[in-house]
């Protein structure tokens, strides 16, 4: 007899609580929580988007650069590197050897317009341009160097951005989820289960959301970070190597 009033009392229970599917649950939500929601899977989304794209773009630089280095180190003209360089325009280190080639064309036509020593030369590597204006060179390939890491770092802010505020989003509709379910409690006068877990669950939700927003956002914004250093390392060292090539072949007097 206790055992059938036990199981009647259990069936009776879960026949009148709430069902806690959690697509009903966010479809039920508040207009607060619900805006959350769709904000932090807005973030979510994109981060994503950014993640992918980011995947490819470092990717193929780095193949891309490593194809360019063993062209430029071959031993080859400048003026055959430089039109390999146009087949790799997607590589860094090739866009910082075009800045630096047409900064020394500029010294050819100066050169031949003041009728220095080897103006009626075509070949670059056998024009001298005048030590000075090595400072013009080395202006031209940091800015070259600092265009290509923008572009490397583009869009990293918001994978920042997601990382560091999607949990404190998340968190609010935690907190705006907490003060519904202790209205409730007021509201019907009591503290059952079938009051209080909806509302902690869609509280929960929110959390839970804003942390699958975050923790992608983050694992990718410092493997990235790490991958867009050693990409500015590379073309820092390239521009250095670059200089005294030139320094060495084209100033030696």
């Amino acid at each position: 007899m206790i055992w059938t009033q036990l199981a009647y009392a259990e069936s009776t229970a879960s026949e009148a609580a709430p069902s806690l599917n959690t697509l009903e649950i966010i479809l039920h939500s508040g207009p607060v929580v619900l805006c959350v929601l769709l904000l932090l899977f807005a973030f979510s989304v994109l981060s994503w988007a950014i993640i992918w794209n980011k995947w490819k773009t470092i990717g193929q630089s780095y193949l891309l650069s490593d194809e360019f280095l063993e062209v430029f180190w071959s031993g080859r003209s400048m003026d055959f590197i430089y039109g390999e360089s146009k087949k790799l325009s997607s590589a860094p280190t090739a866009k910082i050897f075009q800045a630096g080639y047409k900064e020394l064309q500029k010294l050819i036509e100066r050169q031949k317009k003041t009728g220095e020593k080897g103006a009626n030369v075509n070949d670059i590597s056998q024009i001298v341009p005048p030590e000075s204006s090595i400072q013009n060179l080395e202006r031209a390939l940091s800015t070259a160097s600092r265009n290509e890491v923008l572009k490397l770092e583009s869009s990293m802010t918001f994978l920042a951005t997601t990382a560091s505020s999607a949990p404190f989003i998340g968190l609010f509709g935690t907190v705006w989820g907490i003060m519904g379910a202790f209205q409730n409690i007021g509201a019907q006068g009591g503290a059952s289960l079938s009051v209080v877990a909806p509302s902690i669950s869609e509280a929960l939700i929110a959390t839970a959301v804003g942390l699958f927003a975050a923790i992608p956002a983050s694992m990718g914004y410092n493997f990235f970070n790490s991958k867009i250093r050693n990409q500015r390392a590379q073309m820092e060292n390239f521009a250095g190597d670059f200089l005294n090539i030139v320094k060495r072949n084209f100033l030696a007097q």
